[in-house]
């Protein structure tokens, strides 16, 4: 257990470097066994997840800086490094002084003394040309090449950069890479069978927390700054509300689901859109939640408790396998796993995972996925696919090429008024730097009946 925000940042980073496992389970584990106060925690989590997203910056400061680059440093040497420099580069609150004085600490708690005055050298080197008017990017000294440029300076890797280029131009991937180093907002789905918008809003401003409506999304709520732990709000353990984005909560709206009906949701886990689509349904129907992973569907069945549904039937398989569904459902939501590529922000690691090769397997699986829901949907009912990605592997050219062997299918644009305004297509392509939000693709199909 510790009591030293950095300290534990320190050991986090540590555990994922050794045992490559995700950051946010490894934070979540030593938080668990950390005695910090909230202020602390908050220094912890973004040292931790600010160093994961910024290790290819951080590394590119260390090669311009020391002797040797910084893969040949020793791992834990180089940890330590980049802790420091991420409160240096990152961290506005922090004072320089205190940056470098906890990180030259770092090194004598875990037993690298020897490299202190190292340390403390390569930090107020740093601070050196940051105060003789060098900017981030003429310390690292970038290439002319924009792809090399942008992923050194945003921290991404080139591939990353090449599509969004490819995509979106310079000025918007510029844009889009700031929004993905930014600290996630917090946004919840209020209720409706159990509270208002308007009484969260009077609680939660009871105990100055601010937060706003999310437009066009009438369950929506944003808070606005740190709220410290999720539990503690108001109106958690009343079920009043859950966490969820706001582009999660408009997959439900486009399922639109209708009061009696049978709604299967093909890929449940963790549950934010099955709860949504049952509160959609005032709780007057059947929801049948699938999903292949009996822990990742822990926190839908503590989340049906708390947020008192009845109508949720939980199913532990994998949903390729349920023939019994067949011509069952009045609408199917495919939430398909995909690569995550539109929440980089929330999932740090995710940017270092991805792999062409991994999207190619998620594309396949996507399209089996795909194929055998499709059978469970009703003549006249209707598919929502959709997922958290903006690779058109895992999107456009999934659904174009399920259109292309089923003629029976056809896209339908959504009879509503949407925060974010559907493709020529019909389906929705959301871009977080445009429409402030995580990045999703949503894609309502019908079933014509022939």
């Amino acid at each position: 257990m510790t009591d030293n925000p950095r300290q534990l940042a320190f050991v986090t980073l540590r555990d994922i470097q050794r045992r490559g496992a995700f950051a946010d389970i490894v934070l979540d584990e030593k938080l668990r066994q950390a005695d910090l106060k909230d202020a602390d925690r908050r220094l912890g989590t973004e040292l931790v997840y600010g160093c994961t997203r910024r290790r290819r910056t951080l590394d590119a400061i260390i090669d311009r800086l020391a002797k040797k680059p910084a893969h040949q440093q020793p791992p834990d040497l180089r940890i330590i490094l980049h802790l420091g420099l991420y409160q240096l580069c990152f961290s506005s609150n922090i004072p320089p002084s205190a940056a470098v004085n906890t990180t030259v600490d770092l090194t004598k708690v875990n037993n690298l003394s020897g490299l202190g005055g190292f340390v403390n050298g390569l930090l107020r080197q740093y601070l050196r040309l940051v105060e003789a008017g060098n900017s981030l990017e003429s310390i690292l000294q970038l290439p002319e090449n924009p792809v090399s440029r942008l992923g050194i300076l945003h921290s991404f890797p080139d591939s990353m950069i090449k599509f969004w280029l490819e995509e979106l131009g310079e000025s918007q991937t510029q844009q889009l890479c700031d929004w993905f180093n930014q600290s996630p907002s917090l946004d919840l789905r209020i209720n409706p069978l159990s509270t208002t918008l308007e009484t969260v809003e009077t609680a939660f401003q009871q105990q100055e927390i601010i937060g706003s409506p999310l437009p066009k999304l009438p369950q929506g709520w944003r808070l606005s700054s740190g709220v410290g732990a999720i539990r503690n709000l108001p109106g958690y353990d009343q079920g009043w509300w859950t966490v969820q984005d706001a582009s999660a909560q408009l997959v439900g709206y486009i399922v639109d689901p209708q009061p009696g009906e049978i709604i299967i949701d093909a890929c449940a886990a963790p549950g934010g859109k099955t709860t949504h689509i049952a509160e959609l349904m005032g709780d007057n129907g059947k929801v049948i939640a699938i999903d292949r992973s009996p822990g990742r569907l822990k926190p839908l069945k503590q989340n049906i408790n708390r947020l008192k549904l009845r109508s949720i039937q939980v199913e532990v398989g994998d949903s390729r396998h349920f023939p019994q569904y067949n011509n069952m459902a009045d609408r199917v939501l495919l939430d398909a796993p995909c690569s995550g590529g539109g929440t980089l922000h929330r999932r740090s690691d995710s940017r270092w995972r991805q792999t062409p090769d991994q999207i190619r397997q998620l594309s396949q699986l996507q399209a089996e996925l795909l194929e055998m829901v499709s059978h469970w949907v009703k003549p006249g009912g209707v598919l929502v696919y959709a997922t958290c990605t903006l690779y058109p592997q895992e999107n456009e050219w999934a659904i174009a090429s399920f259109l292309s062997r089923h003629p029976s299918w056809r896209v339908e644009v959504p009879n509503l008024d949407l925060p974010v305004e559907p493709t020529k297509e019909g389906w929705l392509k959301i871009w977080p730097h445009r429409h402030q939000m995580d990045g999703f693709f949503i894609a309502k199909l019908r079933h014509s009946g022939k």
